[in-house]
């Protein structure tokens, strides 16, 4: 897997190739969380997601978490069905009763 990443006057595209597995998800997390940290005056984080050929679980997980942070993506047709059902899943959890317990790994 490859992450670069292309700055902007507006955003920071995050660029992701590859598959997204493990070991790699754990890198990705670190760059998206990176990436995320020193946004000013209104940049938004755009995840690009076009050359990802493959994602498991636990890159499912980073996604999510994406979602729910309200990152925006850019994807090709395999991803934007993958990103359209995270967030189907996102909005479910976010109608789930207050009283639901938080146990599991959540996805």
């Amino acid at each position: 897997m490859k992450i670069s990443f292309v700055e902007r006057p507006r955003r920071r595209r995050l660029i992701v190739e590859g598959k997204l597995v493990a070991p790699w998800v754990a890198e990705f997390a670190t760059a998206c969380e990176k990436a995320k940290v020193d946004l000013h005056h209104g940049r938004e984080l755009i995840v690009d997601l076009r050359n990802v050929t493959a994602i498991t679980p636990e890159g499912e997980s980073v996604l999510l978490q994406l979602i729910m942070e309200k990152v925006k993506f850019q994807c090709g047709v395999f991803m934007k069905e993958v990103i359209r059902q995270l967030a189907r899943k996102s909005q479910r959890r976010q109608d789930a009763p207050a009283t639901e317990s938080g146990g599991g790994n959540g996805v």
